[in-house]
């Protein structure tokens, strides 16, 4: 069978290799001219790391992440803990696979550095899908047309292919935006920071973990915007957009010092906003198929978009398995039938939890920090490992 993936992104290099596990022909397109090092801090819990085990990637990626103990909650002012979650070697023992942090640039070149260069094309834009009952097509911004018996969407949040096969469907603003920024561990030492915190506040939360084995502290800070200014449009999947000077600081005014000063510190500090999409009853139309964020893009407060994606990818790899080009319909029904369900529940609780930590001072609050502690003594990994479990 010969498949074609759209978009060399997490979800597109892992569906690549998993296709290719299964033993398809698979040529990856991507509009990019060559890979680069972008983005910041990307969360695997279990039910990621499983799938790259599966892969053979699981030993070189962990080699060059972070390995947290323990997730803690505080509150935005003072930093009184709130709560802590286990993440260790004890949830590694209950779930059978690590929870790591890396660097995005790290994770991404694990899984292109797997993919033959003769399977990738760069520097190729698609700009139309099609079908008939025999095979799928894409058309490139070059004027060819790529035959194939599969076709796999993995083209982002502003997935083109989403509205080529359901039409018009835009990228939803969520009413939050982000700062971001990368500090190096000497530049944070004398502030004592926890390993992996959650700062919640109005409006407001704070997230900060290391990535590459401690080098350096991925710090997110995330604010309401119930408006986005029209020229955030360009910043939805832009890993580069500046903020300007000092304005994190104004955002965050009041917080915690040890916050305030590692924003502070953080030099050029980047800022996008952030979408998602409606979810959808069905992710595939014949031999096309959406995968990752294209079907399900996420809010990121409960750090499963990437794992997410990974998720597609292992179960497309497992459905198509053996598969010829008669079988792919009929394949792609029990890919989505398995994920859409989960990926749709993992949605919109990402999007829940941004509600609870954003809660204004005063009763809600309070009683949502008591739950939170609650929940230490019933499930000490924390509410936010349900997915943690889910196998592929």
């Amino acid at each position: 069978m010969r498949a074609i993936v759209v978009g060399a992104g997490i979800g597109g290099l892992t569906a690549t290799l998993s296709l290719r596990a299964a033993g398809h022909e698979v040529t990856l397109l991507d509009r990019t001219r060559h890979f680069t090092e972008i983005g910041a801090g990307i969360q695997l819990a279990p039910n990621a790391t499983r799938v790259l085990r599966h892969l053979g990637l699981l030993d070189t990626v962990a080699a060059r992440a972070a390995h947290p103990t323990r997730l803690t909650f505080h509150t935005w002012s003072d930093g009184t803990e709130i709560c802590r979650y286990v993440i260790g070697p004890d949830a590694e023992s209950e779930f059978g696979a690590p929870y790591l942090q890396v660097h995005r640039a790290d994770l991404h070149q694990a899984l292109a550095d797997r993919v033959p260069p003769e399977s990738v094309r760069l520097n190729t834009e698609a700009v139309g899908i099609d079908q008939d009952d025999r095979q799928a097509y894409v058309t490139t911004a070059g004027g060819e047309c790529l035959a194939a018996d599969l076709v796999v969407a993995a083209d982002g949040v502003r997935s083109s292919a989403r509205q080529w096969l359901f039409g018009p469907d835009e990228a939803v603003f969520s009413g939050t935006a982000a700062y971001r920024a990368l500090l190096p561990a000497a530049q944070v030492a004398d502030l004592h920071l926890p390993e992996y915190a959650g700062w919640l506040g109005p409006g407001r939360h704070v997230v900060h973990y290391w990535v590459r084995g401690g080098e350096l502290l991925n710090l997110v800070a995330v604010f309401t915007a119930r408006a986005a200014p029209e020229s955030w449009a360009e910043w939805t999947e832009s890993w580069t957009a500046k903020a300007e000077p000092g304005e994190q600081l104004r955002e965050f005014a009041g917080w915690d010092p040890r916050i305030r000063t590692a924003l502070e510190r953080a030099g050029q500090v980047f800022r996008y906003a952030i979408h998602t999409r409606t979810p959808l009853t069905r992710w595939h139309l014949g031999r096309v198929t959406l995968l990752g964020d294209s079907a399900h893009a996420m809010v990121p407060f409960q750090a499963q978009g990437a794992a997410q994606a990974i998720m597609d990818a292992a179960v497309l790899g497992d459905c198509l398995a053996g598969a010829t080009p008669a079988d792919i319909p009929d394949a792609l029904t029990r890919y989505v039938h398995r994920r859409l369900t989960t990926a749709t529940r993992v949605q919109a609780g990402s999007a829940s939890a941004g509600e609870v930590y954003h809660l204004p001072d005063g009763p809600e609050a309070d009683a949502r920090n008591a739950r939170m502690a609650a929940y230490e003594n019933e499930n000490r990994f924390g509410p936010h490992a349900l997915a943690w479990g889910e196998e592929p």
